[in-house]
């Protein structure tokens, strides 16, 4: 097979959704189907493939994403299946920085809840083209045209339904194709591998044929030989068909649904097939664009192995018996063993010591990897998840990902002296793998503290420290890591005139601060053009200031959302340096905050409750008595939907108290939404309880 043709019958795709919507246990059956595997795994057995880590096998929830490699009719499909948590959102959005394509995956029952709309919008950021596949038609409540109905409300993209299911519930047997019209039923005894075609049941053709004309009337506009056979009323060819919903997909305008029930072994080689025909390779993604090592012109990459090497480290993960593994994946060129590689980034040098195909956590051994593969390289020391590899010979940098910030911390101190180095080396390699884990230390106290996005992420973190490195260690209680911010503007002159080092330090400038809720901190130099003060100078003002931001005058907690500009500026040509520049812009950053009311921000999160009616009253009052503010109440076949949001200070142990509050009936999700103004009596009590 020549080199081009195996790139273009390459897919390399992800599997997204909300939790518990099916994405491991579809996984698994494609898997089987794929021949990798002869024994199917379950979730709720704790011996799928793909959810190796034994947090995830106790909990029944995939929390890291894994990659596995099968083929299906003579191509190669590379498989990530990603968490579906919110709490381990990070894992989906780096994942999807580096796939061709994705498959969303639906409840048929729940639709589009939360995180899939988080991980849809996430796929949006990347122009990632998407299949949908709605799961558990076997389930009460399924209700196909349901799911699509929310796609068209919640989505830019048009769903185009490309299949029908036969019966719902108990009664869904399988699902109609309808693009060539016909049907297809599964074997039970065989586990679904034995696939009949049948003719479509006489009550659903009518039905069929309206859906089908919808379809075609949906996917024409993608391909003018369609048009002109619909136009002229020939018989509809089902190339120009697939043709037509290939290009449209490609576009990343349509997104083909198709349906059916992991569960019961329904559907899964139909939406293989659909994978083949509509999801891009990785020619069809075309080159890639990055910068120069000075960011100032645009290079690109195109997927051939003879062009310069170019990759990007997308993950990082600890291998007990390799260390470091460092997933990438390769846009161009080829990579050897014993290649020396460039890290453009930090201009070092990196030599590839092993390269492997990954089965989950099993590894292949591989002896050079080629444009379009995802592979784990081991040896890398220094590199970074978002970091480019490229030749040294032709540097390029790709853009970095961006990581949101943790919310939630909790102070962790070894139990003995003799764990501390033990402890400090376990969550130095925690932070290097997840960018959303944040290892810091408390000015004031000299605790540590762990951060993360959720209470589920420490604790899974905390539960690695254990299970993993063999680390017993003291965990003081969930915190919220708060903000400050001004509510008032300030215009103010500050004149700084010191002796350091034995020589007189000056600096003066003009300041102005104001509120700039939800935008961050912004810096500008609104200064006279013509002021005689070299740029230098201008720069360590900035800088000055924005190492301020770490700390404000309230609690210490970082300053944010304040727009500020440098008014005017002068100097002594005798007495000004760049250092009374720098410690002048901190200096009087701090007292000009201090000066403009500041106050704490609290994070906002958003939630969703799914919750029997006779229970809506109770769960209303309880979230209200929480600071909670409710915005949409909907109903959902025959359950409510009770949308709001509220502060993550009232939230913990929220998961028990709704579970006591609905007799376990009810259940939630919960993710950051922004930070906002903490009230004047929380503020007092937080501030109290810290010491301030």
């Amino acid at each position: 097979m020549g080199k081009e043709n195996a790139l273009e019958k390459q897919r390399n795709i992800g599997i997204m959704a909300h939790i518990d919507a099916g994405k491991t246990t579809t996984t698994e059956r494609i898997l089987f189907y794929s021949g990798i595997v002869h024994r199917m795994g379950e979730v709720h057995d704790g011996n799928t493939v793909m959810d190796w880590m034994t947090q995830e096998r106790e909990r029944g929830i995939t929390i890291t994403s894994a990659a596995i490699t099968c083929e299906w009719q003579g191509h190669s499909i590379t498989i990530i299946d990603t968490p579906g948590h919110v709490d381990f959102t990070i894992e989906v959005e780096r994942s999807l920085r580096v796939l061709d394509g994705a498959v969303a995956i639906f409840d048929a029952v729940g639709g589009v809840e939360p995180q899939s709309e988080t991980v849809w919008h996430q796929a949006d950021t990347y122009h990632v083209p998407r299949l949908a596949f709605v799961n558990k038609m076997d389930r009460l409540g399924a209700d196909f045209f349901n799911v699509i109905a929310m796609m068209e409300q919640k989505f830019t993209t048009t769903p185009v339904a490309i299949q029908l299911p036969i019966g719902k519930e108990d009664s869904f047997a399988g699902v109609i194709d309808l693009i060539g019209l016909k049907a297809y039923q599964y074997d039970d005894e065989s586990l679904g591998a034995k696939v009949e075609e049948i003719d479509i049941p006489e009550e659903l053709r009518e039905d069929a044929e309206h859906h089908r004309q919808t379809m075609l009337e949906a996917i024409c506009d993608f391909d003018d030989d369609l048009m002109h056979q619909m136009l002229e009323e020939e018989t509809i060819s089902a190339d120009l068909t697939y043709r037509a919903l290939r290009n449209g997909v490609l576009q990343n305008l349509i997104c083909p649904v198709l349906c059916g029930s992991a569960f019961k072994d329904k559907g899964v080689q139909q939406l293989l097939d659909a994978v083949i025909r509509f999801l891009p390779s990785p020619l069809d993604r075309g080159a890639i664009k990055g910068k120069d090592v000075a960011q100032k012109s645009e290079l690109t990459r195109v997927p051939e192995t003879q062009a310069p090497l170019a990759a990007l480290v997308f993950k990082i993960a600890v291998d007990p018996h390799f260390g470091r593994l460092a997933f990438s994946r390769i846009y161009s060129g080829t990579l050897k063993l014993r290649d020396t590689v460039l890290n453009p980034r930090l201009d070092k040098k990196e030599r590839i010591m092993r390269i492997f195909k990954m089965r989950s956590n099993k590894r292949k051994p591989q002896e050079l990897a080629r444009a379009g593969d995802i592979v784990a390289l081991v040896g890398l020391k220094v590199t970074q998840t978002g970091d480019t590899l490229c030749s040294p010979k032709d540097p390029i940098l790709f853009e970095r990902m961006a990581f949101p910030d943790p919310v939630i911390f909790r102070s962790i101190e070894p139990k003995s002296t003799a764990d501390e180095k033990k402890l400090a080396e376990a969550l130095s390699r925690l932070q290097d793998e997840d960018p959303t884990c944040t290892i810091t230390e408390d000015s004031e106290t000299g605790q540590t503290l762990i951060a993360g996005m959720g209470e589920l992420h420490l604790e899974i973190l905390i539960d690695r420290l254990v299970k993993e490195f063999n680390v017993e260690a003291l965990v003081g209680k969930p915190q919220v890591s708060f903000r400050e911010t001004i509510t008032a503007s300030c215009r103010e002159l500050f004149e700084f005139c010191q002796p350091i080092g034995g020589k007189t330090q000056y600096a003066r400038f003009t300041l102005s601060l104001t509120p700039a809720a939800g935008k961050g901190t912004s810096f500008r130099d609104a200064s006279p053009v013509d002021t005689p003060v070299p740029a230098a100078y201008r720069e360590a003002v900035r800088q000055g200031i924005m190492e301020s931001c770490s700390g404000g005058p309230l609690s210490g907690y970082p300053l944010t959302d304040i727009a500020i500009s440098l008014v005017d500026i002068s100097m002594r040509e005798d007495d000004s340096t760049e250092l009374a520049f720098k410690i002048a812009g901190a200096t009087a950053f701090r007292d000009f905050c201090a000066q403009s009311q500041p106050a704490l921000l609290e994070p906002l999160m958003s939630i969703e409750a799914v919750v029997p009616e006779d229970f809506v009253g109770t769960v209303i009052n309880d979230l209200n008595g929480r600071r909670g503010r409710v915005q949409k109440i909907s109903s959902r076949n025959n359950m409510q939907i009770i949308n709001g949001e509220s502060p993550l200070l009232e939230m913990f142990g929220y998961a028990t108290a709704l579970r006591s509050l609905t007799q376990g009936r009810a259940a939630y999700t919960m993710q950051f939404s922004r930070y906002e103004q903490t009230p004047a009596q929380i503020q007092e009590e937080i501030l109290r309880k810290i010491g301030r």
